[in-house]
C-alpha cells in the first residue's frame, strides 16, 4: 500500500533540506516569473516562496535534485509570442489562478508523493520527467491516437505551471522515467525535452526516418538540440552534419559524432525571400543557397544531399533548408527561434516532391525511447555547464544572448553539486 500524503507542521524547508517521503510542507523556494517583470530573463525570474501544488489522483509530487534549461523559458520571461500566467488561467482543465509561472521543462528528481490513482511509481523511486502532458481521460487518446496530436497536449513548465525550477513539482504520473543509474543528478535533468523531441523527428514521420547511411543536416548542431540530433542520427545508423557558428562549436560536434560541419558566418544569404519577379536578388539567393549545398558535398567527398534537414531556426533558414534537401526528402522543424514567418520557394517544394513537416515534442513511447538510449549509454547528456539555484535567470539569458556553452545545461535545485548521485 502507498504512503498516504502528509502535512507537516514545519512550514518550508531549505533548498538542500529534503523532507521524509510524504510529507509536504504548505510552502517552498522557487524561481518565478510574474507579468510585470516580463522582459530579459535575467530579471525575469526572481527567487520567491510560493505554495507547495496541490495533487490530483493521478499526479506526482517530486522533489527536484535538478533541472534543465531550454529555450521555451526565455520565451516565456519575454512574455512573447505567448503571455504564459494569462494562458494558465485560460488552461481547459480548471485554469491555473496562481498567477504566476514556473517554469523549467526538463528535471530529475525523487519521487515524494503520489495521488490516490497512481500505480506505475512510489515515493522513493529516482526519476527523469519528460515534459508532455495531456487530458487522460481524452476519449481520442483512450482510442489510440497519437497524444500529441490531441487538442489537449501541453508542455509541463511552458503551457502548463509548475515546472521544474522549484523544489517540488507536480507531473502527471506518464511523465515519469527511471533515471539511467550511472547519471549524476544534473546530468539527468539536461537532455529529456531534446532528446525526445529530436527523436520523434528522426524517427516518426515515415517513411522519412533516419536508415543507415542517410546524410542527416542537423542545424545547431552544438547546441542542446543539435546536440541530441547528432547523436541519435548516429546510432540510427544516419550521417550527421551540423550547421555551426564557428570551428570551436564544429570540432564539438565532430566530437559528438557528426561527419563534419558547415560554418554559416561564411554566408550571408540568409532571411526571407525576396520577390520571385526581383530576378536578380532571387539569383543571388539562390548562388547563396548552391554554395551552402556544395559546402556539405565536399564534407562528404561526393554530390548527395541530405535526406533530412533537422530544422528550428526557422525564418532565417528555410528557403536554405528546403533547397538543399535532396529530392523527395523532408525538411522537419520543431521551433522558429529567428523567427516564425518563413518563405518556401514552391518550385522545388512540389517539382522536387520534398516533405516539410512540422514536429512537437514527443509521446511518452517516444520519450521513453530516447530515455533508453541514454540509458544504454548511446546518447551522452552533454551537460557542459552547471549553475546555481538562483542563476536561472542567468542561464537562460545567456541562451538568450547566444552566449551559452556547447551541449546541455542545469540548475541545481535539491543536488547539493553536478556530481552527485
Amino acid at each position: 500500500m502507498l504512503p498516504l500524503p502528509m502535512t507537516t507542521t514545519k512550514d518550508i524547508f531549505d533548498l538542500t533540506e529534503r523532507p521524509p517521503l510524504g510529507v509536504i510542507p504548505e510552502r517552498m523556494h522557487a524561481q518565478v516569473i510574474r507579468q510585470d517583470r516580463f522582459g530579459d530573463p535575467i530579471t525575469a525570474f526572481q527567487h520567491e516562496v510560493v505554495p507547495v501544488p496541490e495533487l490530483k489522483p493521478r499526479d506526482v509530487l517530486v522533489y527536484v535534485m535538478a533541472a534543465g534549461v531550454n529555450y521555451n523559458n526565455v520565451w516565456a520571461s519575454l512574455g512573447v509570442p505567448v503571455d504564459v500566467v494569462r494562458l494558465h488561467k485560460q488552461s481547459k482543465d480548471g485554469g491555473d489562478e496562481a498567477g504566476f509561472h514556473i517554469g523549467g521543462s526538463d528535471a530529475s528528481g525523487i519521487v515524494h508523493a503520489v495521488g490516490s490513482d497512481v500505480t506505475s511509481v512510489r515515493p522513493g523511486d529516482h526519476v527523469v520527467m519528460h515534459c508532455g502532458q495531456w487530458d487522460i481521460e481524452d476519449p481520442d487518446i483512450a482510442a489510440g491516437m497519437d497524444p500529441a496530436f490531441s487538442n489537449s497536449f501541453r508542455i509541463w513548465g511552458y503551457d502548463s505551471n509548475w515546472g521544474s525550477f522549484a523544489q517540488f513539482t507536480r507531473v502527471q504520473e506518464h511523465q515519469c522515467l527511471p533515471k539511467p543509474a550511472h547519471l549524476s543528478w544534473a546530468e539527468s535533468a539536461a537532455y529529456m525535452l531534446e532528446a525526445a523531441t529530436a527523436y520523434r523527428m528522426l524517427s516518426s514521420w515515415h517513411p522519412h526516418t533516419v536508415q543507415p547511411n542517410d546524410v542527416v543536416l542537423v542545424w545547431g548542431g552544438s547546441g542542446g538540440l543539435g546536440s541530441m540530433a547528432i547523436q541519435i542520427t548516429k546510432a540510427l545508423g544516419g550521417i550527421p552534419i551540423a550547421v555551426v557558428s564557428s570551428d570551436e562549436r564544429g570540432e564539438y560536434c565532430k566530437s559528438l559524432g557528426a561527419a563534419g560541419y558547415v560554418d554559416r558566418t561564411k554566408f550571408d544569404h540568409w532571411g526571407r525571400l525576396p520577390d520571385w519577379r526581383e530576378e536578380k536578388t532571387m539569383t543571388k539567393q539562390i548562388l547563396g543557397f548552391r554554395a551552402f549545398g556544395k559546402a556539405i558535398w565536399d564534407i562528404l567527398g561526393e554530390r548527395r544531399n541530405p535526406r533530412i534537414v533537422f530544422e528550428h531556426p526557422g525564418q532565417d533558414t528555410i528557403p536554405t533548408s528546403l533547397f538543399v534537401c535532396e529530392p523527395g526528402g523532408m525538411v522537419v522543424i520543431c521551433a522558429g527561434t529567428t523567427g516564425y514567418n518563413a518563405d518556401v520557394d514552391l518550385r522545388y517544394l512540389w517539382v522536387r516532391q520534398k516533405r516539410f513537416q512540422g514536429s512537437h515534442f514527443a509521446n511518452a513511447a517516444e520519450a521513453a525511447a530516447a530515455n533508453d538510449l541514454v540509458a544504454q549509454g548511446k546518447i551522452d547528456p552533454c551537460l557542459t555547464h552547471t549553475y546555481e539555484f538562483n542563476e536561472a535567470g542567468l542561464a537562460h539569458q545567456r541562451i538568450h544572448e547566444n552566449k551559452h556553452t556547447n551541449g546541455n545545461v542545469a540548475v541545481l535545485v535539491g543536488a547539493r553539486d553536478a556530481a552527485e548521485k
